[in-house]
C-alpha cells in the first residue's frame, strides 16, 4: 500500500494541472446562509455544493444537463411525481464508502435508527478552501467522523468542473489523510456515487429486492416507466445491468429525457488504486464507480485491504462527464485524456 501511496501523492501536481481553463466561462456563487456554492457554466446553472448540517455528507446536487434537463433524482431534498423513494442517502453526486475502520459511511442518513447510529460515520463539512473561477476550480475540507466526532479522515476534496457546447465535465480529486490508524476493508458500497433521474433508470415489470452492505433487505417497487429508458454500457462492450461487478475504465449510461439523448459517464483514472474499478450501477438508478469492492464483486478477485498510519495520504480521481449522445470512440478518446 505505500508504494501505491508514495506514487499517488507523487501525481498530485500534475492532477491539478488538468484543471486549467475551462471551454467556457465559470462562476461560483456562494450562498453560505444556505450552506451552498452554486456553479455556473457559459452563464447557466450547472450544479451546487451542498453542505447541509442535516445530511451525512457533502453532494453536487443538483445536476443539469448544458441544455437545463435536470439528470439527478429529486429525492429525498425535492421529490418529483412517480419517482422511486428508496435508499435516502442517494443524493446527488457523492463519495464516501461502506467500511472504513468498520463503519459504514455509505448508507447513513436521516433513515437510520438512533440505535444504529454507532455503525455509521459522517462527512463533517469544514470549510470552503479557495474558488478560483478561471480554473473552474472548488477547493472543499470536511472530516470522515465517527459518532463521538473522533476523526478518522480529513478530506480535501478539489472539484474541476468545465463545459463546452453541450458538454458538461466534473472532475472529483479526493485526497484522504488518515489522523489515526485505518483500515479501508473491500466492500460494495462506494465509492463516488451518483442518482440519477427517472429516465436513466432502467425499466421494470417487477418489485426488485437488493441488499445493503450488513445484508438487510431494500424492496424497490414498481413505477410508472413512462419515460424511463436508461442503457449502461462499459468499455469492454457489456451492456444493461450486467455492467454490474465487471472492472472496466468508464461506464455510460444513456438515456432520452424529454426528446433529448443524453449520456452520462463516469470514468476512473489509471493512478488510482485497483484501476479498473468494479461498476457498482444498477438499474434503478444508482450510478456508481468502486475502488475498493474486491470479492465482493468478483469472488475470484484480489482481496482488497488498505492499511494507513496518522498522517498517509492516499489520493483518487474520477471524472463524470454529461453529453449528448456519445459514441464509444469519444468516450475512449476522453478517457485517454484522463491521464
Amino acid at each position: 500500500m505505500r508504494k501505491i501511496y508514495f506514487t499517488v501523492l507523487a501525481l498530485l501536481p500534475m492532477a491539478f494541472c488538468l484543471g486549467a481553463s475551462p471551454k467556457e466561462k465559470v462562476e461560483f456563487k456562494s450562498d453560505a446562509n444556505n450552506k451552498k456554492v452554486e456553479v455556473y457554466v457559459g452563464g447557466k446553472f450547472f450544479t451546487a455544493y451542498i453542505y447541509p448540517d442535516n445530511m451525512e455528507k457533502q453532494s453536487l446536487y443538483p445536476i443539469l444537463s448544458a441544455s437545463g434537463k435536470t439528470i439527478t433524482r429529486g429525492y429525498p431534498l425535492n421529490p418529483r411525481p412517480f419517482e422511486r423513494t428508496d435508499h435516502p442517502h442517494h443524493v446527488g453526486l457523492w463519495f464516501n464508502f461502506g467500511d472504513v475502520n468498520g463503519l459504514d459511511f455509505w448508507n447513513n442518513s436521516f433513515a437510520i435508527k438512533p440505535a444504529d447510529k454507532p455503525k455509521y460515520g459522517t462527512v463533517k463539512f469544514k470549510k470552503i478552501v479557495s474558488m478560483n473561477p478561471a480554473k473552474g476550480e472548488l477547493v472543499a475540507d470536511a472530516d470522515w467522523v465517527d459518532i463521538n466526532n473522533k476523526v478518522i479522515f480529513h478530506e480535501q476534496a478539489t472539484y474541476l468542473f468545465a463545459g463546452e457546447g453541450n458538454l458538461r465535465t466534473i472532475e472529483r480529486i479526493t485526497r484522504l489523510t488518515a489522523a489515526q490508524d485505518v483500515t479501508i476493508n473491500e466492500n460494495k458500497e462506494g465509492l463516488i456515487g451518483l442518482r440519477v433521474d427517472r429516465a436513466f433508470e432502467e425499466p421494470v415489470q417487477k418489485a426488485e429486492t437488493f441488499l445493503d452492505a450488513n445484508g438487510n433487505e431494500t424492496k424497490v417497487p414498481v413505477l410508472n416507466n413512462e419515460g424511463v429508458n436508461g442503457v449502461y454500457r462499459n468499455a469492454e462492450g457489456v451492456k444493461g445491468g450486467d455492467v454490474w461487478g465487471k472492472r472496466t475504465p468508464w461506464v455510460a449510461l444513456r438515456a432520452n429525457k424529454d426528446g433529448e439523448v443524453i449520456t452520462i459517464v463516469i470514468l476512473d483514472n489509471p493512478k488510482n488504486p485497483n484501476y479498473p474499478a468494479w461498476s457498482h450501477a444498477r438499474g434503478y438508478g444508482l450510478f456508481a464507480t468502486n475502488n475498493f469492492g474486491g470479492t465482493f464483486f468478483d469472488k475470484n478477485a484480489t482481496k482488497v485491504k488498505v492499511n494507513m498510519k496518522p498522517g498517509e495520504s492516499i489520493v483518487l480521481r474520477h471524472k463524470v462527464i454529461v453529453g449528448g449522445d456519445l459514441t464509444d470512440a469519444e468516450i475512449n478518446a476522453m478517457a485517454k485524456q484522463f491521464k
